[in-house]
């Protein structure tokens, strides 16, 4: 029987990131669960749903800001389990800064997690990967397909992780190493949950009317695309971005 497989997902204390660990977990794929030190929701409850789904995971401290705690953290994956097969860059900060505020503090410290983070866990991963490996970068339709008001910062980091997912696929191509990114539409997450950054529950609410299959995603809607794309299934998928909106994003608007 072949040896288990080994995964490191970042933001994975909540919403996406969660899930996509228990989704791995019924694959009997192992995980390291990423967490922010100041995330203020329990990564312990992400490895409960883990071991109740029969799989196998350990929790690990990540500020995807530092490359030195980044590539600890791939690290960890070679060292309790002694491989790393697949990484998910799913870490991620949304902040509401209309343009006339937005400083070049804030728009640095947006891009340091949401881009350069993405650059940082891809390239770590890719470092301890060997044929057959594959990485998974999570954007947004916020600036991967729309604009959107007061959140230049954000969009521009989550277009740049299309752009960075492109280029990483052709240069790890001749590894057999792909890169895929998904580009979630409104997923109830606590991110988008929250009211002053985002849409909030009456937000998400109301813009669920407007989407071709009448609700909001989940997030594990989103983690069964990320599953498939770290699988056999898309042996030959690289390169590309695959958007998960309950078809929001190809709505005529009347």
């Amino acid at each position: 029987m072949p040896e288990a497989k080994a995964a490191i997902v970042t933001g994975a204390a909540s919403g996406i990131g969660r899930a996509v660990a228990v989704h791995y977990a019924a694959r009997n794929i192992r995980t390291v669960i990423g967490t922010f030190p100041g995330d203020p929701h329990d990564p312990e409850e992400t490895l409960r749903q883990v071991k109740d789904a029969g799989g196998q995971a350990v929790v690990h401290e990540v500020d995807v800001r530092s490359t030195d705690s980044v590539e600890a953290f791939a690290q960890r994956a070679v060292d309790e389990y002694g491989r790393l097969d697949y990484a998910v860059a799913n870490a991620g900060i949304l902040r509401n800064a209309p343009l006339g505020e937005l400083s070049d503090e804030r728009w640095h410290d947006m891009l340091d997690v949401d881009l350069t983070g993405v650059l940082r866990t891809l390239r770590a991963g890719a470092a301890r990967m060997g044929e057959g490996g594959a990485m998974v970068a999570v954007s947004s339709i916020a600036g991967g397909v729309y604009g959107w008001e007061e959140h230049a910062h954000y969009a521009a980091a989550k277009a740049g992780v299309l752009g960075l997912v492109r280029s990483v696929a052709v240069e790890l191509g001749p590894r057999q190493i792909r890169a895929n990114a998904v580009i979630p539409g409104l997923i109830e997450t606590p991110q988008s949950l929250d009211p002053v950054n985002s849409l909030g529950p009456e937000g998400l609410r109301r813009a669920g009317n407007d989407i071709p299959w009448g609700r909001v995603g989940h997030p594990e809607e989103v983690a069964e695309v990320i599953g498939f794309l770290t699988s056999p299934a898309a042996n030959y998928v690289t390169g590309q971005a695959i958007v998960v909106d309950g078809g929001l994003t190809v709505k005529m608007r009347a």
